[in-house]
């Protein structure tokens, strides 16, 4: 199976409701596509969102990244797997979405040749998974609101966004709780938006007012690995540390110093599955437990972290790939289907992806 063909484009797909977190405000899911075809025919999707506050990457970075990975793969074989990944990850340094979108792509076609679905290669589970829900951070009543209508859809775990003003952002959790009761799960993520000092005011009032967190997400800024460890050694509920893990050496540090009880992986920080794999298995040696997460992506991404959630189920304990269930349409053919918090995960070969409605091409490589 060569590589004959590389398409770069884009798609854009409004969301239901702006996405709003500490970080920034987001209307509508923008992201970039690339397609591999090879000479038997067969497609590979992958997928990168320009998240420049998070990741640095931008549109612009991600199609010039795509393009150089991509004259490198153009006449080699799927089944010299292990050397598209070297070639995907040595191009250039960084540009950790650009490399997700292509590794994506590649996983999807190495899968195909072998005649199953990802996750079937990954070493198999369940096809069928459950996800929280991202409430957006707004006013307390809007907040109160959005929750409500994620109950009545079925989601039972929501990941509540705040760190935009401290005693606003105690309120909202406290009506929140008020309004959906104690068996609904509760996880708030702060998004960097609190100082050390700040994040142990707040998640000890939210504790003293008797709401159980699932866990608090980066609550301070991510190079602040001091920070992280006084707020995990201090507070009851678990940390969670996203922003300030990329890589697997970043998941050692974090684990070894004690800075954070739970580690997030999103295919758009660790430059795709392979490293995703990596911290996994550090995660495995030291007995810490992982969340799968999403950027604001729809459903190519997300199908194939919801493959490696499946495979990896004894680490990945926590499922955050709602990216689709923000959108106000599906424009994938193929992939997972979302029925409210349920995933379910296809049968078909590789990420089971047919095809992109309002795929617009950019580039043409072969």
């Amino acid at each position: 199976m060569i590589i004959k063909k590389i398409k770069i484009g884009k798609i854009k797909v409004p969301l239901i409701t702006p996405f709003k977190t500490a970080l920034r405000t987001v209307e509508a899911v923008e992201d970039i596509v690339v397609i591999i075809e090879t000479d038997r025919g067969n497609k590979g999707f992958g997928e990168a969102p320009p998240t420049a506050v998070i990741t640095g990457d931008t549109h612009e970075s991600i199609i010039g990244a795509i393009n150089l990975i991509g004259k490198q793969l153009i006449g080699k074989n799927i089944e010299d797997f292990n050397k598209l990944i070297e070639i995907v990850q040595g191009a250039l340094v960084k540009n950790t979405s650009a490399k997700a979108a292509v590794e994506i792509a590649l996983y999807d076609l190495f899968a195909q040749s072998l005649g199953k679905p990802l996750y079937k290669v990954l070493g198999g589970g369940s096809n069928e998974l459950k996800t929280d829900l991202t409430i957006s951070v707004d006013s307390v009543e809007k907040m109160v609101e959005d929750s409500l209508k994620a109950v009545e859809k079925g989601f039972d775990e929501l990941k509540i966004k705040v760190g935009k003003n401290l005693n606003i952002d105690i309120e909202r959790m406290k009506a929140i709780f008020d309004a959906v009761g104690p068996n609904i799960k509760l996880r708030l993520d702060a998004n960097q938006g609190w100082t050390v000092k700040e994040s142990l005011y707040a998640i000890k009032k939210i504790e003293e007012y008797g709401i159980v967190l699932d866990f608090v997400e980066q609550p301070v800024k991510a190079h602040n690995i001091d920070g992280m460890i006084k707020v995990t050694s201090e507070v009851l509920s678990p940390i969670l540390a996203d922003e300030s893990i990329f890589s697997p050496r970043d998941a050692i540090e974090v684990i070894t110093r004690n800075a954070a009880d739970i580690v997030n992986i999103k295919l758009m920080k660790t430059g795709g599955i392979s490293n995703a794999l990596k911290i996994i298995n550090i995660c495995e040696i030291y007995n810490i437990p992982c969340m799968i997460g999403c950027m604001l992506e729809a459903g190519i991404s997300v199908t194939a972290a919801a493959h490696l959630a499946s495979a990896k189920s004894s680490i990945i304990t926590r499922i955050d790939l709602d990216g689709p269930a923000l959108c106000s349409e599906n424009p994938i053919d193929g992939g997972i289907v979302m029925e409210g918090s349920k995933m379910i995960l296809s049968d078909e070969l590789g990420l089971g992806i047919k095809g992109i409605d309002g795929f617009e091409l950019l580039i043409e490589l072969n």
